[in-house]
């Protein structure tokens, strides 16, 4: 028992003494860069912590504040968000949380993201952050190195203005069937609607499908337009197809509903949990690897016999990139030095992923906040109108309509939503693990350790005071409105910034070698932020691929909506339609505040699933023909 104890007391003193000489060593490498720095017991990443925080907080904070008030708060999942730009004018645009087991580098200075994103090789992405997305098979977003490069590539092929007009007007047709589905069978819409987070999600994963994989799939009652390709109609059916327990468009749904679930628990696990949430869940990973498969092979076999389908199909590209025709008529030979089959059904999932739930939560916020926000709403119908007039949305242009509606109310709303509520609020990266990195930050060079990992605090550089000009709050009195949802700041001139000039063609060039959209982020007609303080597509070689894609399709279904209709926030947990009926502008006006105000508490509530978004409530509104607003014609005048 003595020796037990004896080894149990050696264990426990070597536990201490490494923790300690650990933090010494990782304290003395922060002072040696010369940036503010706090000490902290483990990192904000440290995934026991993660897991287990809720537990630990009560516990710290009952200590005396002056022992945890200076490392609890960062430490706190979701914290950049809960904080905004708190703690960076309290620290300094750069900050370094140390623990025993990591330096890890907070940056919220645009002059810093320039260097870190556009310097790939010397600061690679944290692809650890993402190595549970690898059971889907390697993709562009979990790879580094050359493995990255040909998956960048391949999958930067489709990415183009071209197609980005074939987008165009699938997100009208999408748009006009979800503006169906609301008004219908009288082309009116009275209730209110509880369902805008799944409606969205709707919209985005219709188009998505067509965009990623050339499929048309329908909103209730609709039929499959002329020209469709029928071959590929199981798909978007509402009925299981044949060997599935549920519909393609149950199954993605249900799978991005329950995801952290099927990324952090084995499938074999959940089947032996008797719960319909668990079996459900595991149902819509069998079915999702069936459909990929089925429709993997059918784009294989397309290849073979040198056909594709009508449309973007990102997923055919990628087939079409590695697979060719070999001797025998239709039949498809694997490229050498390509993506494999789980490499393009890796790239799939991604696709899915960034393209489908990124996309519906901004178009969430944006019809959220344009609720909130009549005045601001007001502003879009002038602009809508003078854009489109009254044309039928069937005949909108591409080529002569995308730059003015970018340039607008609607390009400024979209901007708004992803500087408030970017879809990641942080960008990981790390130090190359092989050298230390020289960064310049005010004129001042600062040594960043090798294996440092790095957090771009996307949430906080698009708040960061030095960059965004700002005026009186309108919504909190004695505050400036730099935390408050302000499209129109997006009309100011850009020599407005407090700080450096704007940014340049030249700042991109670098992006070209690794393909995508590398042109400026912003319409060139609205406020031009320093390049590296709006990063909501990150920066630099790895910026998002899909990033025109989004824009497209967000301003479009926002101008089929406002076009001929308004949103307005329901107030029905206040008053009812006929009290409302009743009552003086001034009650009107208080009742509209108690929802503003719920509804701007519920959007500071957002939490990062994967990517930010509302979990767990949801904001009912109302959508009224224009002309017949019970408050959005007047409210904030």
């Amino acid at each position: 028992m003595q020796s037990v104890l004896a080894l149990i007391g050696l264990a426990l003193a070597f536990s201490i003494y490494s923790y300690v000489s650990k933090l010494r060593h990782n304290i003395s490498e922060a002072k040696r860069t010369g940036l503010p720095y706090i000490v902290a017991p483990c990192s904000p990443i440290f995934l026991p912590w993660q897991m287990t925080h809720k537990f630990w907080l009560p516990i710290i904070r009952s200590f005396p504040k002056s022992w945890w008030e200076e490392w609890l708060e960062p430490l706190i999942p979701g914290f950049s968000y809960r904080t905004r730009h708190e703690r960076f004018a309290r620290h300094g645009d750069i900050f370094i949380v140390v623990s025993p087991g990591m330096l890890f580098v907070m940056v919220c200075n645009a002059e810093a993201v320039r260097q870190i994103t556009s310097r790939r090789e010397h600061f690679p992405k944290l692809t650890e952050t993402y190595e549970i997305l690898r059971q889907f098979g390697e993709n562009v977003l979990t790879s580094e190195g050359m493995v990255w490069r040909m998956h960048r590539k391949i999958t930067s092929a489709s990415f183009n203005e071209k197609n980005a007009a074939i987008v165009f007007k699938e997100a009208i047709r999408q748009a006009q069937g979800m503006l169906k589905t609301w008004t219908r069978p009288t082309n009116k819409r009275n209730e209110t609607i509880n369902s805008l987070d799944r409606d969205t999600m709707r919209l985005a994963l219709n188009i998505i499908a067509y965009v990623g994989f050339g499929l048309t799939l329908l909103w209730p009652d609709e039929k499959l337009p002329e020209g469709a390709n029928l071959k590929f109609a199981k798909y978007g059916s509402l009925e299981p197809a044949a060997g599935h327990k549920l519909s393609f468009v149950d199954t993605i749904a249900t799978m991005l509903e329950y995801i952290l679930m099927l990324l952090l628990v084995p499938r074999w696990v959940l089947r032996l949990i008797p719960s319909k949430n668990t079996q459900l869940a595991a149902d819509s990973h069998e079915d999702w690897t069936k459909y990929m498969r089925e429709l993997l092979d059918e784009k294989i076999e397309e290849a073979g016999r040198g056909e594709r389908v009508e449309g973007m199909d990102l997923m055919g590209q990628l087939v079409r990139s590695s697979y060719g025709a070999g001797q025998k008529t239709g039949e498809a030979v694997p490229k050498k030095g390509t993506l494999s089959r789980q490499d393009i059904l890796g790239n799939a999932f991604i696709m899915l992923v960034a393209g489908h739930e990124t996309t519906a939560n901004a178009m969430h916020f944006i019809l959220i906040e344009l609720a909130t926000n009549p005045a601001s709403q007001r502003r879009l119908h002038k602009d809508i109108d003078e854009i489109l007039g009254d044309t039928d949305p069937s005949t909108w242009d591409y080529d002569s309509l995308i730059s003015p509606m970018m340039a607008s109310m609607l390009g400024a709303c979209l901007n708004e939503t992803l500087r408030s509520m970017p879809a990641v609020v942080e960008i990981p990266k790390k130090v190359t693990p092989d050298q230390d990195q020289v960064i310049t930050m005010d004129g001042q060079k600062h040594v960043l350790p090798k294996r440092a990992m790095i957090s771009l605090v996307a949430v906080s550089v698009h708040r960061n005071p030095r960059y965004w000009p700002a005026q009186p709050s309108k919504i909190h009195t004695g505050k400036d409105d730099i935390n408050d949802w302000v499209p129109e700041r997006w009309f100011r001139s850009s020599q407005d910034a407090t700080n450096k000039a704007p940014e340049t063609e030249n700042d991109r060039t670098e992006v070209e070698e690794f393909g995508g959209d590398g042109g400026p982020v912003t319409s060139a007609q609205l406020f031009r932020p320093e390049r590296g303080s709006y990063i909501p597509f990150s920066d630099g070689p790895r910026s998002c691929l899909g990033r025109r894609i989004a824009q497209v399709e967000i301003i479009v279904a926002l101008a089929v909506l406002f076009r001929s209709h308004s949103l307005e926030l329901a107030v029905d947990e206040w008053a009812s339609d006929e009290e409302v009926s009743g009552m003086s502008r001034e009650k009107k006006a208080d009742v509209y505040k108690m929802a503003q105000d719920s509804s701007r508490a519920k959007i500071g509530r957002a939490v990062s699933v994967l990517t930010l978004k509302l979990n767990g409530e949801h904001v009912p509104v109302r959508l009224v023909k224009r002309g017949e607003e019970r408050f959005g014609d007047w409210v904030d005048e």
